[in-house]
């Protein structure tokens, strides 16, 4: 019998029918040979979050009828590569479990197998958003109906609704991003510039997890700069956020934000690089964000720096720019002043 080693072992050894998803930076589908490589220690964690691989884990074993959904925080070390102490003993939980409860787990009853996530240092509990965007994008993946809160979010965009924003239920807004296309795209935009500022934030937060084109993120610019000239912050990095996975547009945001060092308060500078980090892949704009974030005496720059180093892509580009800082630059005076507090 073929040993269990890692939860990629679990998932094919056990038959289970699984379907992964990011949770840490954005929602996103992960595939299986990502935690594969991932355990193997042939690859960092391709979108890390505060120290952790962050995933969603649906899947059904047997003949269950509804899937279990494991929510875990994988510890990463300095590298973005898994410190396997607890996933170690998750997994002899887990298969002492199983153990004990292989006939009732082949007849589809889940039992104790869905208690593993009670008491267990490895589990964590989504913020609403994340739950409502995980439910979109896992019934959307699956060719299932959306919520039957999909229907008044459709009929307030395109006006054909009632006109009052709260009654717009957060899974509703998230089933309305997943399944955004060109003509609810355009309802939104005409909507965006009168959007009350509460459902303007709530409908961002669920942005930030799609890929929107350039036509909507200039929109969402427009609406967010207006936010900023309101003096609503949290409107304006919640627009920040919405345009993260966007392309051009997002870019011509950020080198605008960035050009000006008024308008990089600690909020939107962590709003760039918690869903626009992608954008920071870049010569110029790296070392000139990182510059801002020095400059900002609210932001905890190292802290910042670390976080970025933890994404694959982006480690050595903040590694080289730290390291060819000048003693006299902002980031070198940070970088002295962070050494003396050690």
């Amino acid at each position: 019998m073929q040993q269990i080693h890692s939860l990629h072992d679990f998932f094919v050894l056990s038959g289970a029918d699984v379907r992964l998803y990011h949770m840490g930076r954005r929602i996103s589908p992960c595939a299986l040979d990502t935690l594969s490589d991932f355990e193997k220690g042939e690859l960092a964690w391709p979108a890390p979050w505060q120290g952790q691989a962050r995933l969603a884990m649906l899947f059904r074993l047997g003949d269950m009828k509804d899937p279990l959904i494991w929510f875990l925080a994988l510890p990463l070390d300095e590298q973005g590569h898994l410190e396997p102490a607890l996933r170690d003993a998750f997994l002899e939980r887990l298969l002492d479990t199983l153990g004990r409860n292989a006939a009732a787990v082949a007849a589809g009853n889940a039992g104790d197998v869905d208690n593993l996530m009670k008491d267990n240092p490895l589990a964590f509990t989504p913020s609403l958003t994340f739950q409502a965007m995980l439910h979109a994008h896992a019934s959307h993946d699956l060719d299932l109906p959306a919520s039957e809160h999909l229907e008044p979010v459709e009929a307030f965009f395109t006006g054909q609704g009632s006109q009052d924003w709260r009654a717009l239920g957060l899974q509703g807004l998230a089933d309305y991003v997943v399944r955004l296309e060109a003509e609810t795209r355009d309802a939104l935009i005409a909507r965006l510039p009168k959007l009350h500022n509460n459902a303007l934030v709530s409908l961002c937060y669920c942005l930030e997890h799609a890929h929107i084109d350039n036509e909507l993120a200039e929109a969402i610019r427009q609406r967010g700069e207006q936010q900023a000239r309101q003096g609503d912050i949290e409107g304006f990095c919640a627009c920040i956020r919405a345009i993260g996975n966007a392309g051009t547009a997002a870019c011509n945001w950020f080198d605008a934000l960035l050009a000006d060092a008024h308008a990089c308060g600690p909020d939107a500078l962590v709003a760039m690089a918690a869903r626009g980090w992608v954008h920071l892949e870049d010569g110029e704009r790296l070392p000139l964000y990182l510059e801002r974030v020095a400059q900002c005496e609210q932001a905890d720059f190292l802290a910042v720096a670390r976080d970025l180093a933890m994404i694959p892509r982006l480690r050595l580009p903040v590694l080289m720019t730290l390291r060819q800082a000048g003693q006299d630059s902002i980031i070198g005076q940070r970088l002295r002043q962070v050494r003396n507090q050690q």
